[in-house]
């Protein structure tokens, strides 16, 4: 199989990554942070090990925490609905955001009957910037979401610029980046970021089952989860102070495990290099192709790791399931749970886009197979 859905999930992942799980799960496997024994303080140290090297990753030591869920899904949900939101709240979101911002988003915007903001778009599908500044003006945002780059397009936001617009009037900012962390930098002492959300298992590298979210110190979210944390455990609250806040339940070891080896061999600049080395590479082979037609590629140095695109005369499922079936190629196809970007894309004649996610695994040979497959059509 040539394996081209990264964007869903990083496959495979690093022989580390399948080593590291299977000896902790042999020999670690038991509840981190609940138990003094030997076994119990190797797992823990695992776990702490693996938030500093996030801490690095994002260039947040000192400044903030981090805080591990099951996915990025439960991270985002957890923040969304531990920002305290009343009826006189404006909340922006741009269009490219996933239903794991989109849906939490709705849901709470019905309970508590907030003004909900697009960020403007230029002709191009980029952020409008400018008219971004003077929306603000008119509403004053309480909170503005953004992802870092779209699962759809692959589009690079420029959610520093946009978070230092919402910081003049003290809004809450918060960063999707799942698809995002480990690959593109996200330097948490300059990207006007409050908290910025991550998946262990797209281009960090990591298994599934581990996510989380970095909290900048002194941005207090109420929290969704409540349980045991293994400390204090003779008092009904939850403890005051992130991380343990905000992670009720056993610790996921096997995966967080996974994360570590993960990180220990992810160059987050040479990933970045290749993954957009072979970006280009596709746009300008796909560019070649009469009948295919690139959708949101916004300009040169733009777009990293997603592509997206329609063939005339087919809808995206028929697409996929040719280059499945008769080439053994492996894309998404659909509206990819982003549903805002999609109206902007106009595809809806094709049932959405056929979707090309680039990993670190991806060769030319790969991109040359599937042209040569797309070529038959």
């Amino acid at each position: 199989m040539i394996y081209l859905d990264n964007a869903a999930t990083t496959f495979p992942k690093p022989e580390q990554v399948y080593l590291e799980m299977d000896k902790v799960n042999r020999t670690l496997a038991v509840n981190a942070g609940r138990g003094s024994y030997k076994a119990a303080r190797e797992a823990t140290q695992i776990i702490e090990e693996t938030k500093e090297m996030l801490l690095q990753l994002f260039h947040a030591k000192g400044i903030a925490d981090i805080c591990f869920t099951p996915s990025v899904t439960h991270a985002i949900n957890l923040v969304l609905s531990g920002i305290g939101f009343d009826s006189a709240s404006v909340v922006y979101v741009t269009p490219y955001e996933h239903n794991a911002v989109a849906r939490p988003i709705k849901m709470l915007q019905k309970k508590y009957g907030f003004t909900l903001e697009f960020i403007p778009l230029t002709e191009d599908l980029s952020i409008d910037l400018e008219k971004t500044a003077y929306l603000f003006t008119q509403k004053k945002p309480t909170l503005v979401i953004s992802n870092k780059v779209s699962n759809v397009t692959g589009y690079i936001l420029p959610a520093e610029e946009l978070f230092q617009q919402a910081k003049k009037y003290g809004a809450i900012t918060v960063m999707d980046a799942a698809q995002a962390a480990g690959l593109c930098p996200i330097d948490m002492r300059v990207a006007n970021a409050d908290i910025v959300c991550f998946a262990g298992h797209k281009t960090l590298y990591g298994p599934l089952g581990i996510g989380g979210f970095v909290l900048r110190h002194g941005v207090i979210l109420w929290p969704l989860f409540a349980g045991g944390t293994g400390s204090n455990s003779l008092s009904l609250d939850m403890p005051e102070n992130a991380p343990e806040k905000y992670e009720a339940a056993s610790p996921n070891i096997i995966s967080i495990a996974g994360l570590h080896a993960a990180l220990e061999v992810l160059n987050q600049e040479e990933h970045f290099s290749y993954v957009g080395e072979m970006t280009d590479y596709l746009i300008q082979k796909l560019s070649d192709l009469s009948k295919i037609q690139l959708l949101g590629v916004c300009g040169a140095g733009t777009t990293v790791g997603n592509i997206s695109f329609v063939v005339d005369g087919y809808s995206s499922d028929e697409v996929g399931k040719i280059l499945d079936d008769e080439f053994d190629i492996a894309v998404r196809t659909g509206y990819h749970c982003a549903p805002f970007i999609h109206t902007h894309l106009n595809d809806k004649a094709y049932s959405g886009t056929v979707r090309v996610g680039i990993g670190m695994y991806t060769t030319k040979e790969d991109i040359n197979c599937l042209i040569q497959a797309l070529e038959t059509l």
